[in-house]
């Protein structure tokens, strides 16, 4: 299958874009919550200075990001992209701040692939991105948050030995240091009905639990599940004692998901963030690929893309970034930094500014008044959902499209059961 979604503008002064979306292009799917990723604008490379071909290419740069996205255009068939490639070919890529990952149909032996030289795909790629990033803490526990707008039959096995190992790799890994805590943010039959377009919404959401293999998926995944909206049926936030903790809202509620996002956050907390992944790879074997097998391939049925971004991507002059969530904006103010930031009036410090260090305060830190500045220091992501999670209640389901809705959504409609 098909499932990419991305845009290639070139523009009339000479300058070129990448856009990496997760919605098609379809009216319904934007008025459900979807997510954009914009390359800064690329400039045609001088021709006088040519970049060697064989020069290293570290994740992260743009000199890999160019690497392996004209290895997934080219696996569309020189007929199909060979003018695209060609074209985009022309274009540099330094001022990229992500790394690729994407899915390609076909087979990948993992025991013959140099990663250095070719560009891996699925989970694969996915380990290998991750085992590049250092944590911000190797101590604390980190919560990894799993997003989506389908999760197939995988299986037990799969998500676990495959998938979810995949997204627990980083560079500081060893036996001692605390595996993640995992979450599934999928929304319930009440927040498609109460959603922008109602059960409408709900044709583009998919998890299945009629069968017994299905039915065996989520009571593996239930202890995971947490609300998209989270904000009709109190029952559960009691039940995890999150009812009275501060709501950081996305102002997405209304909005049903479309978005696909895996996100490790440092802690339980959830006020850093280790790296996040924006993608058109849902929760399926088909986009990520299958297990290993006993040849060393790896099998994948989908085309998918998406980036994965972290905070030492915007590391300069020796500072250290931390990278953290916002919410109903792009860029992070003083009030997002959370606890790390000195009190006002506190001696280590004063308020955050844009462009100056104090060595005592801690980066961003300014000696001066207080005044709502942009961060340095603080990149922003913003976020789709609200934190903290509520999790699922005991007696929840999660939407189910094959099965029929009696119960009217905000426009009175009821919902029959569509297949597939």
């Amino acid at each position: 299958t098909h499932h990419c979604k991305m845009i290639i503008l070139f523009r009339h002064d000479d300058h070129a874009q990448v856009n990496i979306v997760t919605g098609n292009f379809i009216v319904r799917d934007w008025s459900m919550c979807q997510a954009v990723w914009r390359s800064p604008l690329l400039s045609v490379q001088d021709i006088s200075a040519p970049a060697d071909p064989a020069a290293p290419s570290p994740i992260g740069t743009g000199r890999r990001f160019k690497k392996d996205l004209l290895a997934y255009l080219k696996s569309y068939g020189h007929k199909r992209t060979g003018s695209l490639t060609a074209e985009l070919q022309k274009y540099d890529f330094p001022s990229i701040r992500a790394a690729l990952i994407a899915s390609v149909p076909g087979r990948q032996n993992l025991r013959s692939v140099d990663s250095s030289r070719e560009t891996l795909w699925g989970w694969p790629a996915l380990r290998r991105i991750l085992q590049s990033i250092r944590p911000h803490s190797a101590t604390s526990k980190p919560h990894i948050v799993m997003q989506c707008s389908s999760v197939a039959s995988v299986g037990e096995k799969w998500m676990q030995d495959t998938f979810m190992r995949a997204l627990s790799a980083s560079k500081a890994s060893s036996p001692s240091t605390p595996k993640p805590k995992f979450s599934l943010v999928f929304p319930t039959p009440d927040e498609i009905r109460r959603s922008i377009d109602g059960y409408d919404a709900g044709g583009s959401i998919h998890m299945n639990i009629q069968k017994p293999a299905q039915a065996k998926q989520l009571e593996f995944l239930r202890p995971m599940l947490c609300h998209w909206a989270g904000d009709h049926d109190p029952r559960a936030a009691e039940a995890k004692g999150v009812r009275n903790r501060p709501v950081r809202q996305a102002l997405r509620r209304r909005a049903a998901p479309h978005i696909k996002t895996y996100i490790r956050f440092s802690d339980d907390e959830m006020t850093k963030i280790d790296w996040a992944v924006m993608t058109s790879a849902n929760l399926s074997k088909q986009a990520w690929g299958e297990a290993v097998n006993a040849t060393g391939d790896v099998r994948i049925c989908s085309y998918e893309i998406g980036v994965v971004v972290w905070p030492a991507l915007w590391d300069d002059d020796g500072r250290e970034t931390k990278m953290v969530p916002v919410f109903g904006k792009d860029t992070p103010d003083v009030e997002d930094v959370g606890p790390c930031v000195a009190e006002e009036g506190d001696e280590k410090g004063g308020t955050l500014g844009d462009d100056t260090t104090d060595e005592e305060g801690g980066e961003g830190f300014r000696k001066k008044g207080p005044q709502k500045q942009k961060v340095e220091g603080r990149v922003g992501l913003r976020m789709p959902y609200d934190l903290p999670l509520v999790p699922y209640a005991k007696d929840e389901m999660p939407w189910c499209k094959s099965l029929p809705h009696t119960e009217p959504d905000w426009m009175g409609r009821s919902w029959p059961g569509s297949a597939g």
